[in-house]
This record gives C-alpha cells, structure tokens and sequence, in this order.
C-alpha cells in the first residue's frame, strides 16, 4: 500500500495530516518483500481462465460537450462470457457490471454472483472497464500522459463513466441483434454506487441494479465522519473487548517506545521490517491498513479478494492479541495478529512499510477523491481503536491543491444523484434497486439500510461483510448469506418477468 497517496473505498494512510480511511474503495499491497518468484509473476492480467473473453470498445472520450477534443477516442476494455446466453431470439437477459477504480479481471473474478446465476437466466455476462483504469486509457493507451495533469484527467468523471456504459452495452445490443434483451446492472463498493446512480439515470437502458455495499449516502453532510471507524472498532470489540482495548492503547505504546533510545530499532526487530530504518508513522499506517481491511472483508470463508485470509479474520486477528502464550509482549501479538492479513499464506519472513506498488491499477482514485468523491470517513471518536481526531474538509483542499492544483467539488454527486433527503428523492423517481449491506463492513454507515419503496429494497444483514453477497457461493456460506443471495434472485426473477411481459404486450 503507498504510504503517502489517495486511497479507494477502504484504506488508512496518513499523509498531511489526513488519514486515508477518509478516501474511500481500496488500494491494496502485499507489503510483503519476500513472495516466491513463481507467485510474483502471478497477477490477475496474466492467470489463465475460462470465465471470459476479454474484448475492446472505441469509446468517446467526452459525452457531453461538442467541441472538436470531444471526438476523440480510446479503447475501452470489457469482458464477456456467453457460454449460458440464450441469445437474442429467446431476447435472453443480458448481466452488466459496471466497473470500479482498478483492473476489470480483478472484479469480474470477484464477483462469482453473476457467473453463478447467468444459468439460472440464461444470462450473458458483460463486465466494463471503468475509463482511466486498467487497460481502458485515454490519449493513446498512455497512462503517463492520461494522468499527467488536471487538463487529461478531467475527463475521468463518475457520469462520464456512466455513459461510457450506456453507450458500450446500447452497441453491444444492437451488433448481437439483441435490442430487446433487458440488462441487469451488477456493481459493487464504488462500483455499486455506479450500478445505483446508472439505473437512475439511464432507466431505459436497464430494468435494475444490484448495488452492494454502496455508500451512496457516504457524502459530506449526511453520514456521520465518525461512521467508519465506528464500525470497524464495532467489528473488533464484538469478538473480545480485550483485543478492542490491546488495539486501541497501542498507538500511545508505540510512539512511547519510538521516543525512546533505541526505540525504532525494537520495533523494526518486533514487527519484522525488512528495511533497517522506520518511522512510528509509517508502523501506525501499516497496522491501521490490516484492522480496516480485515474489518471490510470479514468474510465467514476464507478469500483472497485483498490478500489471502481465513475465515472471519477479524476472530483470527484478536485470537492473535489475545493468545496467552504470548505473554505481556505486546508487539509480538500485534506482530502476529497483522500477519493474518500480511503473512496468512506464511511465505514472507519480513514486511516492506513502503511498498509503493499498485498492483490492481487504482491511481486515478486519487483524482476522484480530490474532485467528486468526498467522502467524510476519517473522525475517530474516544472511543474507537484510533486515536481520536476529527475530519477536517479543508486538510482535504490543501492536498488537492498540492496534488493537482484543484478544488474539490463536495456537493457535486449529491447534486447530480441526490443524496440530501434521498429517501423522497428514489421514492419519486427510481425504482428496481437492490441495496445490500453487511453491517461488519465499514461503508454500510454510507449505505441505504431501509427500504425506500415496493422496489427499493434494502437487504440489510448483520454478519455481512463488504459486498459479501456478490462472492462465488462456496459448500461452506452460512444460511444467511445463502438466504440474501436467494432474496436477490427472486427479485431479479420478478423484474425480468414484469419487463417480458410488458415486451409480449407491446408487441401484440
């Protein structure tokens, strides 16, 4: 995890003063300097598969402005699998994901719902590519000059996103012969948000939207800054009010022991640092990325969507802080309780503060995160497991300023999407939306836990974890998550039979 950098919909960095649980979605490193050279060369772009095919779209580059640049064109990634299609004559359904801030394979193999379901329905499955981010680059493919300043990157937008898929799956449609195949938006963290904001703008192009563990209501003003750590200090009390207490009185022993002569180089040995030099700062940051991303994939059977973790590593994690063979030696606990998330596959013999690596291509969060996506998640209250502090707007200006010389615009997204009173807003004027959120996950504080309408409905479970319920189901998912994931199907049952019959009367 970059250590001094905007982070996606999880993370907790603490640069200029602020932290980066206060951005939003993940980026996500290993840490971990000592990975086999046969495990390194593994990466999602590069691991055999038979879930898709991976295809390309010339897209625009502006929708929404007729000035000469806005003609301009890149290649826009997307994947397909049509194995269980049954295709346009039968004006079978078509399953869309909307992308988030990384790499599509990342997702698309993340999220085994669809590929589960796309039997059932006869689905083809269509995973897009969000512009900016994996393969989908303007200006010629070239990254550098993409993300080279305010002028590139200004076209790296929320709606610009979304009308690249409406335009993306509206051609897809009319090359298959398939204009009456009704699409079903599948998304989740940030790219459930998109499946939620599509559905409301673009009501013609799909009949409905799954949006899990989307925080659409995560905006300045409206959720509590203190939510998300709330949440995770939640998670971790819940399974032993010792480990919430060892936690939480850590960063005062860290920076005692940091002061000290000799400090530094006790905790480098305590924690296992492969370099010979760290900071308390640094150490802090790096404890503080494996309670948050534990806490958001706290999943009841083991996963390897950040890094590979059992089940319930949160329960694994204070096991660690609280095994009694430790002794009183607390680093040695905190040593082995962050190794759940960093060492579980128990190849590395230290760990690397500084990994600047971003292995699922989420550097253009940054931009967002300093544009549009201000999300308030930072506030630390007395009682959280991190030292209390309050979210401050303007650290987020001064960063944004020094970043790219830009203001952000807070009140953009509620705007554009609605936020403020959101409730009397969908009420009006949406329908067909599945909210689900875990309650164990951090952004459900953003989320929308009640339900709106007849078809606006909030599938609230409190075991759940970060977009839990779009994972490949397994022998082993408890009755609950088999439960949720039942609920969704009935529902996306019941929109696709009203849409065919309202096709057999229009067309009789």
């Amino acid at each position: 995890m970059a250590t001094g950098s905007l982070i996606p919909l999880l993370f907790f960095l603490f640069f200029a003063g602020i932290s980066s649980a206060d951005y939003f979605l993940p980026r996500f490193s290993s840490s971990i300097n000592t990975q086999p050279a046969d495990q390194k060369k593994t990466s999602l772009s590069t691991t055999p598969n038979k879930l898709y095919k991976e295809k390309f779209f010339t897209q625009t580059l502006d929708h929404f402005n007729f000035n000469p640049k806005s003609y301009q064109t890149f290649q826009q990634r997307y994947l397909i699998n049509d194995t269980y299609w049954a295709g346009p004559k039968n004006n079978a359904p078509i399953f869309m994901y909307t992308g988030n801030e990384g790499e599509i394979e990342w997702f698309a193999q993340n999220t085994g719902f669809m590929f589960d379901n796309a039997p059932k329905f006869n689905a083809l499955l269509v995973f897009v590519e969000h512009r900016f981010y994996g393969k989908s680059i303007p200006f010629g493919g070239n990254k550098e000059v993409a993300y080279s300043n305010a002028s590139t990157l200004g076209y790296l937008t929320s709606t610009q996103s979304l009308a690249d898929y409406a335009t993306l799956i509206t051609d897809l449609k009319n090359n298959l012969s398939a204009t009456d195949s009704p699409v079903v938006v599948f998304g989740g963290s940030y790219g459930g948000m998109l499946a939620a904001w599509f559905r409301l703008k673009y009501p013609h192009v799909t009949i409905g939207a799954l949006a899990s563990s989307a925080p659409i209501l995560g905006f300045v003003n409206i959720t509590s800054p203190y939510s998300f750590n709330n949440i995770i200090t939640h998670d971790f009390r819940s399974e032993s009010e010792n480990c919430y207490k060892v936690i939480k009185g850590s960063w005062q022993q860290i920076e005692d022991t940091a002061n000290q002569h000799g400090g530094l180089e006790k905790l480098r040995k305590s924690f296992k640092i492969c370099k010979n030099y760290i900071s308390a700062g640094s150490l802090e940051n790096w404890l503080s990325t494996a309670w948050v991303y534990s806490a958001m994939t706290d999943y009841p059977t083991p996963s390897n969507f950040l890094n590979p973790l059992p089940a319930f590593p949160v329960k694994q994690m204070c096991k660690a802080i609280d095994d009694p063979t430790a002794g009183n030696d607390t680093f040695a606990k905190f040593h082995a309780a962050a190794s759940v998330y960093y060492n579980y596959s128990g190849t590395a013999t230290c760990f690397d503060l500084d990994d600047d690596s971003d292995p699922h291509g989420l550097g253009g969060w940054d931009w967002q995160a300093c544009t549009e996506m201000i999300l308030p998640t930072g506030g630390s209250t007395a009682e959280s497991i991190f030292p209390a502090s309050e979210w401050d707007y303007n650290d987020r200006v001064t960063y944004c300023k020094l970043r790219f010389d830009i203001d952000p615009r807070p009140n953009w997204i509620t705007t554009e999407f609605g936020g403020h009173n959101i409730k009397m807003a969908l009420k009006r004027f949406a329908s067909n939306i599945i909210f689900f959120n875990g309650l164990r996950d951090p952004w459900s504080g953003g989320g929308v836990l009640e339900d709106i309408s007849k078809s606006l409905v909030a599938l609230v479970e409190e075991k759940g974890a970060h977009h839990v319920d779009l994972r490949f189901a397994t022998s082993e998912d408890p009755k609950w998550l088999q439960e949720v994931r039942q609920k969704e199907v009935k529902i996306i049952a019941k929109w696709l039979s009203d849409y065919y019959q309202d096709l057999a009367h229009t067309y009789s």
